[in-house]
């Protein structure tokens, strides 16, 4: 993917938040990935979460990261394939949630709602560094094996202290 200064995730390549953070993979239970993305970012529990956040609003997941002195930044992206992002993320080299859309097919993300509101799925991982804590699976993943790379971007946000002058 070639380099262009218009189209960046993140303006300076030189800052690094959590690169030394020691983080540890959990395995989700039930529909509960953003609560367990937030617990293996903190070291606590996804119940931790799952009374304070609303799934749907990542200002409320970065809310419930500041007590442990973190919030997300948003970095601009689009629904191309997250394939087409990871290669700035790993040059980044530092701490991100990357969410996906996972439809059974991919014209399933601009179908209508069904009577309930639902449209499609979506997911949530961690990428530190060069590797994906994906809580469907309780594991670590170098990212180029990384089996979400195929789907859908829905949003990326850089992890940054609780001070950065970015950040929802």
């Amino acid at each position: 993917m070639p380099y262009h200064a218009n189209s960046t995730l993140w303006p300076n390549d030189g800052e690094h938040y959590f690169r030394d953070r020691n983080l540890r993979p959990l395995l989700q239970s039930g529909p509960h990935c953003v609560s367990t993305s937030l617990a293996m970012l903190t070291d606590t529990t996804p119940e931790h979460f799952q009374r304070s956040i609303n799934t749907q609003d990542p200002v409320s997941w970065s809310e419930a990261l500041r007590p442990f002195g973190m919030k997300l930044a948003y970095c601009p992206t689009d629904a191309r394939k997250v394939e087409h992002y990871l290669p700035e993320l790993l040059r980044l080299d530092d701490l991100f949630t990357i969410s996906y859309y996972t439809p059974d097919e991919p014209a399933g993300i601009l179908r209508d709602p069904n009577d309930a509101g639902w449209v499609c799925g979506s997911h949530i991982v961690v990428l530190h560094r060069d590797q994906v804590l994906d809580p469907a699976w309780g594991q670590t993943i170098a990212a180029d094996a990384f089996r979400g790379r195929r789907f859908h971007t829905k949003r990326v946000f850089r992890v940054v202290p609780s001070t950065h002058s970015r950040g929802v």
